[in-house]
């Protein structure tokens, strides 16, 4: 805990000695990681694999876009409030998608996203399908500065990071938590045991949206400029993320973390060479699938037996009496 505060107060102090590069790129690294935690929470432990993430990552895009534009918002009250919105909006669509199980589920999920994208590509007020910028009342309403407004966005990336990594952490080991990890052990089994399944599934996929509606209006809140085709994006906001988390290890809090470290360094070293840099993702992905089932942080622990986020319950048995 010590170096990880250590660690956060240096990265808090990046404006200082980082370049404007170096800050949204650690800015991206941030949001990318609390997205890997949010689906992770959803398909590592609730089983709900979900391949349509991005619709939430849009809806607080363009909810951003919409109520500082039109409803005067401020762009940090109106990010918030794309959180609150866009879980009201989460309970009916779970209560459809919840009808459908396994891939049909993953299938839903996308669909779902495609209706996001081709309703928003409707509403000419927000640009329509070639998008909108923010204006620059809006953008000038965060700081001053150029510098004062990049350095507020890399802090909101990394108080969100922060926030998402302990909210997730701090529900895994309170009693909700112990209740999904034996759903994710075996749904059977839990619901033999009284919980009901339906209910805490629906409680994470709504805070799960949530979070991700508000991680998604601090990506456009960088950006500046959206449009449905980026706004709802599967490669970026789900495929990636998906990578993220299954090579790093899904169902475990420091696998995310393994995985944006990864992802992150084989983009920035194999990005320029086009399609090779997405075909050695897929391979690399498969083969992680294949020989490391639980990921590059899975061959660590079971090696080590280290454990960075200990969520792990251990069975204590009563020394018998040796005058018994």
């Amino acid at each position: 805990m010590i170096i990880a505060a250590i660690g956060v107060l240096i990265l808090a102090a990046a404006p200082w000695w980082a370049g404007r590069a170096e800050l949204r790129l650690l800015g991206e690294i941030y949001l990318y990681l609390a997205l890997a935690y949010l689906w992770n929470l959803m398909a590592g432990y609730a089983g709900l694999v979900s391949v349509g993430q991005q619709a939430y990552v849009g809806f607080g895009g363009y909810m951003l876009f919409a109520l500082t534009m039109f409803g005067g918002l401020h762009p940090i009250a109106a990010v918030l409030a794309a959180g609150v919105i866009a879980a009201l909006l989460s309970v009916p669509v779970a209560a459809l998608i919840f009808r459908l199980k396994g891939a049909y589920f993953a299938i839903g999920t996308w669909v779902t996203a495609e209706v996001f994208r081709l309703s928003f590509a409707q509403v000419s007020s927000l640009g329509g399908g070639s998008g909108s910028s923010l204006p620059v009342n809006v953008v000038k309403s965060l700081a001053a500065s150029r510098s004062g407004r990049e350095a507020l966005s890399y802090w909101l990336a990394l108080g969100s990071a922060i926030v998402v990594i302990a909210c997730v952490y701090l529900f895994l080991r309170s009693r909700r938590g112990l209740t999904l990890t034996a759903i994710r052990d075996s749904e059977v089994a839990a619901a033999g045991l009284g919980i009901n399944i339906w209910r805490t599934k629906l409680e994470v996929y709504v805070v799960t949206s949530a979070f991700t509606a508000i991680i998604g209006g601090l990506i456009f809140l960088q950006k500046l400029r959206i449009s449905p085709d980026a706004a709802f994006s599967v490669n970026d906001w789900t495929a990636f993320v998906i990578f993220i988390v299954v090579i790093g290890g899904i169902g475990t809090l420091e696998g995310p973390i393994i995985g944006t470290i990864l992802f992150f360094l084989l983009r920035e070293t194999l990005a320029d060479l086009g399609t090779v840099y997405l075909i050695v993702l897929g391979v690399l992905a498969i083969v992680i699938m294949l020989k490391a089932p639980k990921g590059v942080w899975g061959l660590i622990r079971s090696r080590f037996d280290l454990e960075l986020f200990p969520l792990s319950y251990r069975v204590k048995t009563d020394t018998p009496d040796k005058g018994a």
